[in-house]
């Protein structure tokens, strides 16, 4: 069995060793063995790994042998090199102490989230209006989003001169490229160039389906959206040539048939079950004035039960600018749920972009109990269901609006301070209306819709005087890139 040492503050120790005691009852039987020590330090999320490796003799001694040491989630520094000098290993452990249990479940079963069946492809609507250059720098973002397959849309009565160059270009690049039109010129001309995936062909134009060469691949669509017989008469008749496709059914968005088309979707897998089919999100996430996060979590947990082989989304709308990395996370946690035969809950919070699981991880009572405690100057912020809470050793202040707590701080003449306060007192307010996880000296977490800010977590760095405690929420990471699955993926049609 495993024996843990945590080390913490003075301020933390007595929480720490409260939840550690009721780790039996919340996992139900002994995970480990463990002892805390506090290292002499007041504020544990001002612990260093420097300070650590000065404080803690190496090696470190205990009455069973000590399998890894455990330093607060905020600690700063390079816990490599402090593994390398006491020879165990040296965890970060959560920023917040009534995180424990819910750290060690997923410590005892670490979740994969680098696999995924859905293909993505976004969708560069405005392909016509742009340039070579400009299509090759907007396939590089896209790419760099998770993109699989970059499509290149067409627009109505918009001519496309610099369609094949523009294929070829991104062939050239390394990208997969689809070609997004129903205009059979335009197809035939993308298909020559060297495009994976052509979308769509409507039964009137499945002719076209007999001049690809090899490796291009078609997408069927019905005469129209509810054309149910045209289009499953178009996938029997490519299936008895041995001929590759992609089937979509045409997701509408809301309210003009949404719950309509996710049917035709169910009644395509029943009466082919292994057709691929492809998906287009866009109709929904760009046409629907709401967070994309969680529009995407729930369109992709349908691609995962539909086993569908590819969805086309855009980025098109401001709001839905992260619409292509939200969805690279969200095939990925599905995926997961269907292989773990789980719900997706407790795999990753990047799609919680707006309110947090567990905001509040302090009750009223708790803040006041550490406050009294305290005995220097320097302020600490948190915030509970009643809203924000102040204090340092002057005492504890309470309100929900930030301008009420100014008379109470004192900082008239401290403009550096007041600027800090401001700043931070800013954030918790936010935090609070919004139901998400406040940390001070730390910007509040976005989940995946932020995470190009995300910085390096726990870089070491200085700390203003008279701040309060400081602990740090890392932004979610960025999915890890990996190869396209075997099966092609192709895109719907999007919002025109």
């Amino acid at each position: 069995m495993d024996h843990l040492v945590f080390l913490t503050g003075r301020l933390a120790e007595p929480a720490l060793r409260r939840v550690l005691e009721g780790l039996e009852t919340v996992q139900g039987e002994r995970p480990f063995t463990w002892e805390v020590r506090e290292i002499g330090l007041q504020v544990a999320a001002l612990m260093t790994a420097e300070l650590i490796r000065r404080r803690v003799p190496a090696p470190i001694r205990s009455s069973a042998p000590v399998t890894r040491l455990i330093v607060p989630g905020r600690c700063q520094g390079d816990l490599a090199a402090l593994s390398a000098h006491y020879g165990i290993p040296v965890e970060r452990g959560p920023e917040e102490l009534k995180d424990l249990p819910a750290h060690f479940r997923r410590a005892a079963r670490p979740v994969d989230l680098s696999a995924y069946r859905t293909q993505i492809f976004a969708e560069i609507v405005e392909a016509p209006q742009l340039t070579v250059a400009q299509i090759v720098s907007r396939a590089a973002a896209l790419a760099a989003d998770g993109a699989d397959v970059i499509d290149l849309g067409s627009l109505p009565a918009t001519p496309f001169p610099h369609l094949a160059e523009s294929v070829r270009t991104l062939k050239a690049a390394g990208y997969r490229v689809s070609v997004d039109s129903l205009v059979a010129e335009e197809l035939l001309a993308g298909a020559q160039a060297g495009a994976d995936v052509l979308l769509s062909l409507p039964p009137g134009l499945l002719w076209i389906a007999d001049t690809l060469p090899e490796g291009c691949t078609p997408v069927l669509i019905g005469r129209e959206p509810g054309d149910e017989a045209g289009l499953h008469a178009s996938i029997r008749e490519m299936q008895r040539r041995g001929r590759p496709f992609l089937a979509d059914p045409i997701l509408d968005p809301l309210p003009f048939g949404l719950a309509r088309s996710i049917v035709r979707y169910q009644r395509l897998r029943d009466a082919f079950p292994d057709a691929p089919i492809l998906m287009g999100v866009g109709n929904v996430t760009e046409l629907t004035e709401a967070d994309t996060s969680g529009l995407n979590a729930l369109l992709l947990g349908l691609a995962a039960e539909l086993d569908v082989a590819a969805i086309l989304t855009t980025q098109v709308s401001a709001h839905a600018r992260h619409a292509v990395r939200e969805a690279d996370l969200a095939r990925r946690i599905m995926h997961a749920a269907v292989q773990l035969r789980t719900l997706p809950k407790g795999l990753h919070d990047g799609l919680m972009t707006v309110h947090a699981k567990q905001p509040w991880p302090d009750t009223p009572a708790e803040i006041a109990a550490t406050a009294a405690q305290v005995r220097d100057p320097n302020f600490r912020i948190q915030v509970a269901a009643d809203g924000l809470h102040v204090y340092n050793r002057d005492g504890l202040h309470h309100a929900r609006d930030p301008f009420t707590l100014w008379p109470q701080l004192g900082l008239q003449d401290d403009a550096g301070h007041a600027f800090y306060m401001g700043v931070e007192l800013a954030r918790a307010e936010i935090a609070w209306q919004l139901g998400k996880r406040y940390v001070q000296d730390q910007p509040l977490d976005w989940g995946v819709a932020a995470a190009d800010a995300a910085a390096a977590a726990c870089a070491p760095a200085t700390t203003k005087p008279r701040r309060g405690a400081a602990p740090a929420s890392p932004a979610a990471p960025t999915p890890a890139e990996v190869p396209p699955p075997a099966a092609e993926g192709g895109p719907s049609h999007g919002p025109r």
